[in-house]
């Protein structure tokens, strides 16, 4: 076996739980909270989100929300201008296009406002339930520390995971890795004497040299 199969296997070894950690609703709600997400934690998007949703809820709801009122109300999660534009935008293509209901295919889903490939594969794993990589800044840190997926972008990171993965884990390694940067190999102070793959992980033996 070699070291990127030992190193995949011992992660989801570690993670046996990981799991998507953003709260909502229905299909949409999620969309929402994806899209707030971005350079954002779960847990403000969740706290944000709990209130929000208690206003606005559905598409026609979110289509016609002033926004004003939608900056003032997910503030907190930061980029709110650009965010509260998007998901209404978004909303109103959902409501007028798609007769309020999020569409499961891929491409039609990046020509969204606000949507890029990673919310569109977030959404594809999590809410249609099809195998999908979506990498995220914890994805894709964590790709690169380990020499799982080397890349500049996140494009390059996710082709990389899915030449070493096989089909039916990627969504599994999506969260797995994300449970892995988030608790494990943070950003600024990874823990490298708590970390399950530290034998495995070249950024880590890089160090210790």
């Amino acid at each position: 076996m070699d070291d990127k199969r030992k190193l995949i296997d011992k992660l989801k070894e570690a993670y046996p739980m990981a799991e998507c950690e953003l709260d909502y609703g229905d299909t949409f709600q999620l969309l929402v909270a994806v899209i707030l997400s971005a350079q954002c934690t779960d847990k403000r998007v969740n706290a944000v989100t709990e209130e929000l949703f208690k206003v606005y809820s559905t598409p026609a709801d979110f289509a016609a929300a002033d926004q004003a009122d939608l900056e003032k109300r997910i503030f907190s999660c930061g980029f709110y201008h650009s965010k509260a534009k998007n998901i209404i935008a978004c909303a109103k293509v959902i409501r007028d296009k798609f007769g309020g209901v999020v569409p499961d295919d891929f491409d039609v889903l990046t020509s969204l406002p606000g949507v890029g490939r990673k919310t569109a594969n977030v959404m594809m794993s999590e809410a249609f339930k099809r195998q999908a990589i979506a990498v995220d800044t914890h994805v894709f840190r964590t790709a690169n520390r380990l020499a799982l997926a080397k890349g500049k972008t996140p494009y390059e990171v996710e082709m990389g995971l899915r030449k070493v993965l096989s089909p039916d884990e990627y969504t599994l390694m999506h969260h797995v890795l994300i449970f892995h940067g988030r608790y494990t190999c943070k950003s600024q102070r990874p823990q490298c004497n708590n970390c399950p793959v530290s034998g495995l992980c070249e950024y880590n033996n890089r160090k210790s040299k």
